[in-house]
């Protein structure tokens, strides 16, 4: 099983144990604020959550870019009291909506750094906090050799196009066909609500600023260990990610689990969400599996570090956060 390194926990500064996930933040000896922080002996606030696990040969770092409520009404077939019910049993609850994180996930081989998903870089709540997580790592945005978009939403690809500029500038970039299509297609823009503008917007930019967009087609393996899988529904082209080695994996689901509503209910959707009908029956198929396989799980908009598994409990299925322990 998938387990925390002892060297990763030993580096973080710990700022609180919430919901069984391990939050930390790591200060590099050379990083800006360290100096700063050892004199007032305080963690800063700037610092940013990380968390890591090994699957087989990958090491696996959860970051986050941050955070937005969403509204109770952004959740078409519960109604809005039910949903913040629902929210506040749930310690999620805020007074303007559910709490959504923004989770990423670097992973590393030793050889290639790929990063699913790039953030909102500021464009929704309090995002943008990706690029000073990489620091932390000892990282920059330059020594990311790939970047896989699991859908053109803006809180998955706005960190791509941040400024109007090529952020990963060594990246590939991986995008299903079909989102491509779907975002950069100007009657389809003519057509959205306001709300999605800025994602349209954003896909324009995407496929400007990056010569080197692959966009594939289906089910793909990036690399020995690292596939692309078909979760069609939220948008036409939303995918997730197997990451597998030495009889263990991780899948990155992205947005097709949710916060409160997931996966106790398949018939709850979220405002953005493009063909809810697609989107249901993707999880119809999905949950049950996952529940039968013990699969381990990472979802973008679940509490960091957004692991854990779908278990069946009395003829229902929950949300269980994953168990963390020690690496030898």
């Amino acid at each position: 099983m998938p387990q925390l390194s002892r060297r990763a926990f030993a580096s973080a500064l710990p700022i609180g144990l919430i919901g069984g996930s391990l939050l930390g933040g790591t200060l590099l000896p050379n990083s800006p604020a360290s100096a700063e922080t050892q004199a007032a002996g305080r963690t800063p606030l700037s610092v940013t959550p990380s968390a890591q696990i090994r699957i087989g040969r990958f090491t696996v770092t959860a970051l986050t870019d941050g955070y937005a409520d969403m509204p109770y009404d952004y959740f078409p077939g519960r109604a809005a009291p039910e949903v913040e019910k629902m929210a506040s049993a749930q310690s999620t609850a805020r007074p303007s909506g559910v709490r959504f994180l923004f989770n990423q996930y670097l992973v590393e081989d030793g050889e290639r750094r790929i990063l699913i998903d790039a953030g909102a870089a500021g464009s929704i709540g309090q995002t943008g906090r990706l690029p000073q997580a990489l620091v932390t790592l000892g990282l920059q945005r330059s020594q990311i050799d790939a970047v896989i978009v699991t859908h053109m939403h803006q809180d998955h690809m706005g960190g791509l196009v941040l400024g109007g500029k090529n952020n990963y500038p060594e990246a590939e970039v991986y995008i299903d066909r079909r989102d491509v299509s779907h975002w950069t297609n100007p009657a389809k823009r003519a057509g959205a609500p306001d709300y999605l503008q800025t994602s349209f917007k954003m896909a324009e930019e995407v496929v400007r600023l990056y010569p080197r967009l692959q966009a594939i087609d289906g089910e793909r393996e990036i690399m020995p260990g690292i596939t692309i899988i078909d979760l069609t529904g939220h948008t036409p082209g939303h995918v997730g990610v197997r990451v597998e080695d030495g009889g263990e994996s991780l899948i990155m689901v992205s947005d097709m689990v949710f916060p409160v509503v997931h996966p106790v209910a398949t018939d709850v959707f979220f405002l953005f969400e493009q063909d809810q009908a697609a989107a249901k029956a993707m999880r119809d198929r999905f949950f049950p599996r996952a529940a039968s396989e013990g699969a381990l799980i990472a979802a973008t908009h679940m509490p960091f570090p957004g692991l854990g598994r779908i278990v069946a409990d009395n003829g229902a299925l929950r949300w269980q956060v994953a168990d963390w322990a020690f690496q030898d």
